[in-house]
């Protein structure tokens, strides 16, 4: 089986290096600050220094500009830096805009990176009150005035179709939430370390929005996470086993509204996760069958289950039998439910250590890893490899 197609990264670039700070609800420092830790971590993580990194990328809601957290971590000339829009939906497409630089030429050397006190500071989870007027905004303006004013409302609306389709009760969607908790109370790092989860508190936890619970919310998380992203080549030269970056994409779909994208046909699936599946197997040549490991943005569990029926795991309405049945292992650091909320770059970076060999759930003979970004909105995916 081939790895590298003319319209594949097919493995020309690597992440190399992963650093984050502590997870917490109180960070007591300042976004720069958790941005900067995190990238210097990433760095002596790869065994590189400031000076080797030519190239910087974020979310375009991130407050620590990429030319600001280059000085505050050390870092000289940069001859690449960008952003990527659509909040979680960047986390994957940092690393592919990192990986397409390198594998272009255009740097060497590229740190992806995100950092919020996303608890102590600006809650993402109290709604979108506030935003400045904008083109987007005049988008939500549809629903907005309906009173969906939180994810967690527009998540419950596809959520409930998706159970009436079905013909499925809300408990179906603690399967997620009790696999994510096991993982995490092995993981250290992970807030619910020590704390596993049963189907039947996760059915007692307080409803937010019917019928989501409280557990199949994630968390609101301070702290940051960095990614070292170099050639395959310089790859082989440093410390760790390298993770190859063999397919990467983004993907909106039609009619796309953020996450309160009601106007299309059906809202019992994920059209923008079934755009990045369609490109991630056929530039890497692989199946849902050759996948070993799965990192699944899980910032509310139903889209967990529909990113499963999108990327063909399992037919539509099964993906909690799936989950249940146990046949893949799934957020082994314990997901955004269990081990922190970073807009996804953790799982990334799970991923990355379940190649190394390292992850405290390590899976024997971990060879490939698909890694999902934000859903409901335009997100984005990765399939790395060892």
């Amino acid at each position: 089986m081939s790895l590298r197609r003319a319209d594949s990264l097919g493995g020309r670039a690597a992440v190399v290096g992963i650093g984050a700070t502590e997870f917490s609800k109180d960070s007591g420092r300042s976004e720069l600050a958790l941005a900067a830790e995190a990238v210097r971590a990433a760095l002596d993580d790869a065994g590189l220094v400031p000076g080797d990194v030519d190239g910087m990328v974020t979310f375009t809601m991130d407050t620590s500009p990429e030319i600001t957290v280059a000085q505050a971590a050390g870092i000289g000339e940069l001859s690449f830096f960008s952003r990527v829009h659509y909040g979680g939906g960047a986390a994957c497409a940092t690393v592919q805009q990192a990986a397409l630089a390198v594998a272009c030429g255009l740097a060497e050397t590229v740190v992806c990176y995100r950092a919020f006190n996303e608890r102590s500071g600006r809650r993402f989870g109290s709604g979108v009150q506030q935003r400045e007027p904008s083109a987007e905004g005049a988008a939500l303006g549809w629903s907005l005035p309906f009173g969906l004013l939180t994810p967690a409302s527009w998540v419950a609306m596809a959520a409930q179709r998706y159970l009436h389709t079905f013909g499925l009760s809300p408990e179906v969607f603690g399967q997620v939430a009790v696999v994510d908790r096991k993982y995490a109370a092995t993981n250290p790092a992970a807030h619910f370390h020590g704390r596993p989860l049963t189907l039947a508190e996760h059915a007692a936890s307080r409803w937010i929005v019917e019928p989501l619970r409280l557990l199949d919310c994630c968390q609101e998380t301070d702290g940051g996470q960095a990614l070292v992203v170099t050639s395959a080549e310089r790859a082989r030269d440093l410390p760790h086993r390298p993770a190859l970056i063999t397919a990467a994409a983004q993907g909106a779909g039609r009619g796309q509204e953020q996450m309160t994208s009601f106007y299309r046909d059906g809202l019992t699936g994920l059209p923008e996760s079934g755009v990045v599946a369609r490109q991630l197997w056929r530039t890497s040549g692989l199946e849902p069958g050759d996948i070993d490991v799965a990192v699944l943005y899980d910032h509310f569990t139903p889209f967990v289950l529909m990113q499963l029926e999108e990327f063909g795991f399992c037919p539509r309405g099964a993906g909690a039998d799936f989950v249940a049945a146990g046949t893949l292992p799934l957020n082994t650091h314990g997901g955004q439910l269990g081990e922190a909320y970073l807009h996804g770059m953790n799982g990334i970076a799970e991923a990355v250590r379940q190649l190394r060999g390292t992850s405290v759930n390590q899976v024997d003979e971990c060879a490939r890893v698909l890694v999902t970004a934000g859903t409901g909105v335009p997100t984005s995916g990765l399939v790395l490899t060892r």
